[in-house]
């Protein structure tokens, strides 16, 4: 066993967070979906969110019996809700190529849509105890700092740095699947991005980061995205107002939503393209169509 095996296993052991997706009673299907939740999402946005998602769909089948339009109206405010469609979209394939069961093998779940690198191997190893290198953000630092001797790791996962987490990966099956897991955590709680709590790390005095005496990363800043004005709060905007609307919107429902015309049209235009919205023939009072004004719904 490495050196950093037991520290870090006895810290989760007494230490980890107790989330509605770990523990025994925890579904393969709860798993996946907090996989897709959790991309670019924190813990505490997704909790809520899950569990509605749970209390739904318990099962891929009973999403995949919905429209899509429901899953995104379900995402709510997470953010990056092409997630909700893809996430739809590997229910459905579930449903129709696995018997309604989210599959264990690494390949089959690769194969599903919305599903990459990561998220196979997160789902094989979280949900089915699987001994896989899990790379998110969070591991990524640490192994960068405990192994590697710098602040952050690449800007993308690179070969070496795969095979380092290969390499550390432990031999048993069950005790690999909780060391990605612990590793994780403890990215997200102790070795965090922004002023790390090294003296509650339980392998701060093997931490090659540490010994080096903390040097600042050395590469480019790393780039931190904005939110207010870009194109992506303005869709965010436009396609709040169609999930809460219980019928089409008009136009000049979504016109009111941002002033800049130019860039609200851009915005709407994406929404459209990825398939969040479409758009529909409304019809009046009299049961004739509308048109007035194009009108937008949920697919």
């Amino acid at each position: 066993m490495n050196d950093l095996h037991r520290p870090v296993l006895e810290w989760y052991d007494e230490h980890a967070r107790e989330l509605p997706w770990r523990g025994l009673e925890a579904t393969p299907w709860s798993v996946m979906v907090s996989e897709f939740m959790l991309q670019q999402t924190p813990v505490a946005r997704v909790i809520p969110v899950h569990a509605a998602w749970l209390e739904r769909w318990p099962a891929p089948a009973d999403l995949a019996a919905e429209e899509p339009g429901e899953a995104v109206r379900m995402w709510g405010r997470l953010g990056y809700p092409r997630r909700a469609l893809r996430l739809h979209a590997a229910a459905v394939a579930i449903t129709e190529s696995h018997g309604g069961e989210v599959p264990s093998d690494h390949a089959e779940l690769l194969a599903l849509p919305g599903v990459g690198d990561y998220t196979a191997a997160a789902i094989a190893s979280f949900a089915f105890g699987q001994r896989h290198v899990v790379l998110d953000t969070n591991v990524r630092r640490v192994f960068a700092r405990a192994a590697s001797g710098v602040e952050f790791p690449a800007n993308s996962v690179n070969r070496a740095e795969r095979d380092l987490a290969a390499g550390l990966l432990p031999e048993d099956e069950a005790t690999a699947a909780t060391w990605s897991v612990a590793v994780m955590e403890l990215g997200a709680l102790v070795c965090t991005a922004k002023a790390p709590r090294c003296h509650s790390c339980p392998i701060e005095d093997r931490c090659a980061w540490v010994a080096e005496g903390r040097p600042a990363h050395a590469g480019p800043p790393r780039k931190v995205q904005g939110f207010a004005g870009t194109d992506r709060q303005v869709r965010g905007r436009l396609l709040s107002v169609v999930r809460e609307a219980d019928h089409a919107v008009a136009k000049p429902r979504l016109d009111v939503v941002w002033d800049e015309p130019v860039q609200r049209e851009r915005a709407l235009a994406s929404l459209l393209a990825d398939g969040l919205l479409v758009q529909v023939v409304a019809t009046g009072p009299d049961g004739l169509p509308d048109g007035d004004h194009p009108h937008y719904a949920l697919p």
